[in-house]
């Protein structure tokens, strides 16, 4: 787990001790004989007034020289200990900007990236959408590099756990990897499953570095039940938001942990198909969509500080990503040509906020992706017509290549930072 943490420290400047020098008192060169025969009262005030006259002066320097000593490197030291906030980069506040180097694979070769998602290979004829990394105002986060990443995962464990948003993400960075693997068979789903949108867990090996990505299907992150034959009519299935799923055990005995959950705390994932709320026992027909998440959200963080060793486990909430449908029943799907900033900055997600809110009051450290903002510019970048089932159009998922590539090299960055990249943390 040291792999995946850094520390800070700071060293004190050592402080040096200087005597004093002492100097006559004038009452003992009162009884002391003048032998140049002055007058004892004149030698004496002439003494008198040269000490009184340089006294201050030497003090002075001695003053000067103890502060130079002690003060300064004390002054040094609060001043770099004031740089350290400000050093730290906040690598979600930045914009998108061309470069043509990207992508970095093509769909069409990764066997485990869905066709779904493989856009260019569904007929998409511009690649506009694939020219875009994202930069930061005061940092630049590593470009991915392939082989790096496979020696260091060496032996991990990796596991997504979310909505398909989250398998997504899990595809692009198996398919990144991917890139530096000689032999390509040595890479193979667990159990020789394929991709599909309802499996509950899905882990790929790559047998040649020994480390396992997986992905656990959990959209709400609590249990999701049928409901008693007592229920209301209009209850079909309720979420139990005081229970974390029943496989969350399976996601234990990880190294890096990443969670996200958004996409269906929508009333049309909800009260649409008859799921309501539960908790302690009891049906909450009038709780709101936004109490439910936070109450959710507080079960996930009650189980992560119960359950999760934090000096193996590092742990990863991913937050919200916008969707760019051009109505609110998501009948048409918006997708443009380039990005548009000006959605960015007008853009909030009270999920996303749920989130913060609830990580600052774990005991255990959490590195929330913020990447809510930052993706809702990208409405050139989604799925829309271009997905393998061309009567759905689709403005909620991501192609791939794409958006996702950059939530995992965000992701890596915080994984293994660089030497001179100190990132800020929220959480």
């Amino acid at each position: 787990m040291s792999e995946f943490s850094r520390s800070t420290s700071f060293s004190r400047s050592k402080s040096s001790n200087r005597r004093t020098p002492t100097f006559g008192s004038p009452k003992v060169l009162l009884h002391r004989q003048n032998s140049d025969g002055f007058p004892r009262n004149g030698w004496v005030s002439q003494n008198f007034y040269i000490i009184v006259t340089i006294g201050p002066l030497i003090t002075f320097i001695l003053a000067l020289s103890c502060g130079y000593f002690y003060v300064f490197p004390n002054l040094e030291l609060t001043f770099r200990r004031n740089d350290v906030p400000s050093s730290q980069c906040d690598v979600f506040d930045g914009s998108w900007v061309p470069d043509y180097t990207y992508p970095l694979y093509n769909s069409s070769e990764c066997p485990f990236a869905e066709q779904g998602f493989n856009c260019l290979g569904n007929g998409r004829s511009d690649e506009d959408y694939l020219r875009w990394r994202w930069k930061a105002k005061n940092c630049d986060v590593s470009k991915f590099d392939s082989l790096t990443t496979l020696e260091r995962l060496r032996g991990k464990r990796v596991v997504f756990v979310g909505d398909s948003m989250s398998r997504t993400q899990w595809e692009s960075l198996i398919c990144l990897l991917m890139i530096g693997v000689k032999d390509k068979t040595s890479v193979y789903e667990v159990k020789g499953r394929n991709i599909t949108k309802t499996a509950r867990h899905l882990g790929v090996r790559f047998h040649s570095f020994n480390f396992s990505i997986e992905f656990y299907r959990s959209v709400f992150l609590v249990q999701s039940r049928m409901a008693t034959k007592h229920a209301p009519k209009r209850v079909k299935s309720t979420l139990v938001l005081d229970k974390l799923d029943d496989i969350s055990q399976e996601w234990v005995d990880s190294d890096v942990l990443i969670f996200n959950s958004g996409h269906w705390w929508v009333p049309s994932k909800l009260f649409t198909t008859g799921c309501y709320f539960q908790l302690a026992g009891s049906l909450k027909l009038g709780m709101s969509i936004d109490m439910a998440y936070k109450t959710a959200l507080s079960t996930w963080a009650s189980w992560v500080d119960a359950s999760i060793n934090s000096t193996r486990t590092r742990v990863f909430f991913r937050t919200f990503e916008p969707s760019h449908w051009s109505n609110e029943s998501s009948a048409h799907c918006n997708v443009t040509r380039f990005p548009t900033p000006e959605t960015e900055k007008s853009y909030e997600s009270p999920f996303t906020n749920s989130v913060l809110n609830m990580v600052m009051n774990m005991k255990t450290p959490v590195d929330v992706l913020r990447i809510t903002s930052m993706t809702a510019s990208r409405s050139d970048a989604h799925v829309g017509n271009w997905s393998d089932r061309k009567v759905v159009s689709d403005c909620s998922h991501w192609c791939l290549p794409g958006v996702p590539d950059i939530w995992n090299e965000i992701l890596l960055s915080y994984l293994f930072p660089s030497k001179d990249l100190q990132l800020r943390r929220f959480g």
